[in-house]
């Protein structure tokens, strides 16, 4: 029986399922970084990737916990810049700014903010795709409570395996929403 074994075992150890699940994840937030178009290995389309569906599943609290994350970090790093300084770096009035009070409670609102990133970049493992997450789709999603991605099954099965197939996305990333679209415009009469 399996009573309290939550989650799917996808054929592989803990440890490559963790693997997996990081590499995807990261994989879904690189989608939306700046690329040129005819640069080898950019996205078709932004913010989504094509797997199977029980992977699909796996991966998508991964993602949509980091965004949660995410979202709570930038709130905590907006409360912290009212004590920041706008002084230069180095500069006798940077450095009268950090030996006072202000500084220690900027340290005290940016703690928070820190803890996101690093928790962000623990459960990713890139660093690169945590600074997406924090540059580009969390601002995005800053005033949405939750259900940050959308799973869409494919018809078509994978060759070789007939593994059943779905794309993975960012909610607000579909085609719907693209000016001209047929569903768009349906959608305005």
């Amino acid at each position: 029986m399996r009573h309290r074994r939550k989650g799917r075992v996808l054929g592989r150890s803990p440890s490559h399922q963790r693997a997996l699940l990081r590499n995807l994840a990261s994989a879904l937030l690189l989608t939306e970084q700046e690329v040129e178009p005819g640069e080898p290995g950019a996205a078709k389309v932004k913010g989504r990737i094509i797997t199977t569906l029980p992977k699909a599943k796996e991966v998508r609290p991964v993602v949509e916990r980091c965004i949660t994350i995410a979202r709570r970090g930038l709130a905590a790093a907006a409360g912290a810049s009212a004590h920041a300084t706008t002084a230069d770096r180095g500069s006798a009035a940077w450095k009268e700014w950090r030996q006072g009070p202000q500084w220690r409670a900027w340290a005290q609102a940016m703690a928070p903010a820190v803890k996101a990133r690093r928790r962000t970049i623990q459960l990713l493992g890139d660093k690169h795709a945590a600074k997406i997450l924090f540059d580009i789709i969390a601002p995005r999603f800053a005033d949405r409570p939750g259900g940050y991605t959308r799973i869409l099954k494919l018809a078509t099965p994978r060759l070789g395996d007939a593994g059943e197939r779905a794309i993975l996305e960012f909610v607000g990333s579909e085609s719907a929403a693209r000016p001209g679209s047929p569903r768009l415009e349906k959608a305005r009469r």
